[in-house]
């Protein structure tokens, strides 16, 4: 079967497509044909060498983490699934590997894929999903008429996080650039700026949570707008923010947390009941899956509303 992997650390240039043996299938282990697989900054953020500390140094590595696919085949303790199953999950997040024709999954890391979605729909879903839902979940609670400012709000983790705090009765001001904005109202936010037109930090408004998906407003800029008691949320920490988040917490009321994300079954069918009752899923790009150089070189400076996902067995 087709892999893509890598052999050192670097840009999109170092990815390469294998041949590899499909994997056999173990006792509590199921076999998936993979249909589409979503593209996350997480995936170059771990191919770049920023994630050492979490994610390794081991080569060769594969790419991608969350997937869509058809069962081909399952363990003989698992009684959750059968051959023929449409479903859509996630791999290990900082190891990764779902950019293959063939993945090996366990019954935690999927859920049946909601029939209301394409495959390329599916595939987009459970690392921003997971994302969102953690984000209301752990770190920020809604109550209803909290005032939320979603920051870079029209890529994935945006998506949901909008929908989803407006299910919870929130008020959502979502922070983008022109080419975000009807997509945003569409996801239902309240206030929708343009932040090539607009500073939100000279406004003159106080949030309840500030939660910031661009990396592009630190806590020291966000505390501006930041109610007395309130949270600001950094989604793509290292190091550095996780250390500074943890001392500036212990002594501000204005509390900064960070999204480490760590994924459940639970979310999953947390998600395919959001889809099931409307929660919209929006793929503006769709790559082949022997664009995957291309795909992953445009990624990272393409202002993708919603996702962008790879297809593999078409």
């Amino acid at each position: 079967m087709k892999k893509i992997i890598y052999q050192k650390f670097g840009d999109a240039d170092v990815l390469q497509m294998a041949d590899v043996a499909i994997p056999a299938v173990g006792e509590t282990t199921i076999l998936i044909k993979v249909k589409a697989v979503s593209i996350n900054p997480l995936d170059w953020k771990i191919r770049n060498g920023e994630m050492k500390l979490m994610s390794g140094s081991k080569f060769p590595r594969g790419t991608g983490i969350d997937f869509s696919g058809i069962v081909e085949a399952t363990g003989s303790s698992i009684t959750q699934y059968k051959k023929g199953d449409e479903v859509f999950g996630l791999l290990d997040v900082f190891k990764g590997g779902a950019l293959a024709e063939f993945i090996m999954a366990e019954e935690k890391d999927i859920a049946l894929k909601p029939k209301e979605i394409s495959f390329e729909q599916a595939a987009a879903v459970p690392v921003v999903g997971s994302a969102a839902l953690q984000l209301f979940d752990t770190l920020v609670n809604i109550q209803t008429g909290s005032e939320v400012l979603i920051n870079g709000a029209s890529g994935g983790i945006g998506m949901f996080a909008i929908q989803i705090a407006k299910m919870k009765g929130a008020m959502v001001t979502a922070v983008v650039s022109d080419n975000g904005l009807e997509a945003v109202k569409a996801w239902g936010s309240d206030i929708a700026v343009n932040y090539r037109k607009e500073d939100v930090l000279k406004a003159g408004k106080l949030y309840d949570a500030v939660i910031d998906l661009s990396n592009q407003m630190p806590y020291r800029s966000a505390k501006q707008i930041m109610k007395t008691s309130s949270i600001y949320v950094h989604t793509a920490p290292g190091p550095k923010e996780i250390v500074s988040s943890f001392f500036i917490s212990l002594f501000s009321a204005k509390k900064y947390k960070v999204l480490m994300l760590k994924p459940s079954a639970v979310y999953l069918s947390e998600l395919k009941r959001y889809i099931e009752e409307g929660l919209t899923v929006v793929v503006s790009k769709a790559y082949s899956f022997d664009s995957f150089k291309a795909a992953y070189a445009e990624a990272p400076k393409a202002h993708i509303v919603g996702k962008a996902v790879i297809t593999v067995n078409d």
